[in-house]
């Protein structure tokens, strides 16, 4: 597993340019075209105000065009990737269809006006992703894996499709932007029921605990198809909540429900990742969390930090699943056995605080947020509680003195966070014009418990503090397994299989 240990590479690596099926190569080519459109349209959207539409059916806005950019961007890239990953797979023409077919898909939903084109793409969206789960068929645990996926994405579109039936009881629209526009009359039982199947849609979608098991029994996919889940297929419960947040907020407590739900959610997935010893279920522990702060984004009523986090995530966990295997190759049990910045005591923990308080005061001061006495606050925390987190797992894994690795955090952490914020201004003016972009929440007591019991639980994880219960610890474990059924037995089933 370490880097000393590693085999040299036998054979030469296929050549993507001969003897390629015409599909793949089509297909690549047809994604890329669809990027580059998608970036016309944004220019066209900011230079322009390009706003096209098919009244009730289909409407383009600033959330559309955005994602559009990003989606087009990550499934070229993975049908890049996947030209010389799936070469020779009896699989790969079958497995660069379902990818294309996920983009238009996707493509489709972010643009979809009209209540019963939004609930079947987004049904059409889980079992695309149920398929590049599975795609290697004739490997029982692939066939497993892609029917635990199947299961839950069928509840996922259940629990939408309730919602939108009730919220076109209690408004009489049949349009996402007609039930925004009539917000205000909504409340009652036919509100709650509309209100709690979509934030439990968006809860299974993104893989939040308690719903994280199906991702997790996900890695039987292709490394290129975990890459496009995790960075794109997963945020679709950021996105649903964003397209139907006049619903969601018309309740405080609802709100806070929440904010609760995103923070335990975040903090079970930095939890489970410590217990995982393989590269991608690792990440996948992590994408668990990393949802978990974009619920909490929501919950607090800023949904435009939601949507910067999912992008940026996005592009990170990208990076991650595509270069796993070099990740394999480097790591070894030495250099993970310690804290994320190599040292540990009174300084480490000075240098953690007042590089976190330093990159508080850069968001601030970037974003205006945290100024009042506000969700602000809370947003302000757990942004720079997750860009400290990512900046110390980089410096983590570089070869470095400990000594040196203080000074480096601060060096890659600021920049980021000075970057997390641009963003975020930029995309906040993007989406200007859809309802309820910013509306930060009144803090409450409960917000207080909330952001306590998360700096305390998130302080004792960083320090190693949760380590010494192996009580937690098989809790832990437990927690982190994936589906029986979906895990090899032994390594003949994994070549006998073609898995990717």
């Amino acid at each position: 597993m370490s880097g000393s240990t590693s085999k040299p590479t036998v054979g030469a690596l296929p050549d993507t340019t001969t003897d390629s099926p015409f599909v793949p190569v089509a297909l690549t080519w047809l994604a890329w075209s669809l990027f580059a459109a998608s970036v016309a349209a944004l220019i066209a959207r900011v230079r322009l105000g390009f706003a096209p539409e098919v009244p009730g059916v289909i409407a383009v806005d600033g959330l559309t065009v955005l994602l559009w950019v990003v989606v087009t961007f990550f499934g070229g890239v993975v049908h890049s990737y996947s030209r010389r990953y799936m070469a020779g797979s009896a699989h790969e023409t079958a497995f660069f269809l379902a990818v294309f077919g996920f983009v238009t898909v996707v493509m489709t939903l972010v643009a979809a006006d009209h209540l019963a084109l939004f609930g079947l793409l987004w049904l059409a969206m889980g079992l695309v992703m149920a398929k590049l789960i599975g795609v290697v068929d004739d490997w029982e645990q692939a066939r497993a894996a892609a029917a635990v996926a199947r299961r839950s994405f069928l509840a996922s579109s259940a629990l939408l499709g309730v919602a939108l039936a009730a919220l076109w009881r209690a408004t009489g629209a049949t349009t996402v932007s007609g039930v925004a526009a009539n917000a205000d009359a909504l409340g009652g039982p036919v509100w709650l029921v509309a209100a709690v199947a979509l934030v439990l849609a968006a809860m299974i979608q993104s893989a939040l605990v308690p719903f994280h098991g199906w991702l997790l029994s996900s890695m039987t996919a292709p490394t290129p198809a975990s890459a496009l889940m995790h960075a794109g297929f997963v945020n679709a419960g950021g996105v649903l909540l964003l397209r139907f947040a006049p619903v969601v907020t018309v309740d405080e407590g609802l709100m806070l429900a929440i904010v609760a739900v995103g923070a335990a959610s975040a903090l079970l997935g930095k939890l489970l990742k410590t217990v995982r010893p393989d590269v991608k279920s690792k990440l996948a522990c992590s994408t668990v969390g990393q949802m978990g702060f974009m619920i909490m984004q929501a919950g607090l009523g800023f949904f435009g930090a939601a949507i910067t986090h999912l992008v940026l995530h996005g592009f990170y966990k990208a990076y991650q699943f595509l270069s796993s295997g070099g990740r394999v190759q480097r790591t070894s049990p030495e250099k993970t056995s310690g804290r994320a910045t190599g040292g540990s005591g009174v300084v480490d923990a000075a240098v953690t605080l007042l590089t976190g308080l330093a990159g508080g005061a850069v968001f601030v001061l970037l974003t205006g947020k945290g100024t009042s006495v506000d969700g602000g606050l809370l947003l302000v925390l757990f942004v720079v509680f997750t860009t400290l987190h990512a900046a110390r797992g980089a410096v983590q894994h570089a070869s470095l003195p400990a000594t040196v690795r203080y000074g480096a955090v601060p060096l890659v952490f600021l920049p980021a966070i000075a970057l997390y914020a641009l963003v975020y201004r930029g995309i906040s003016a993007l989406l200007t014009g859809l309802p309820v972009v910013a509306a930060p929440t009144e803090l409450t007591a409960l917000h207080g418990l909330v952001a306590v019991a998360f700096l305390a639980a998130y302080v004792a994880i960083e320090t190693g503090a949760h380590e010494r219960s192996r009580r937690l610890y098989v809790a832990l474990l437990n927690a982190s397994q994936p589906s029986p059924s979906t895990v090899l037995t032994n390594a003949r089933e994994y070549d006998d299989g073609g898995a990717q």
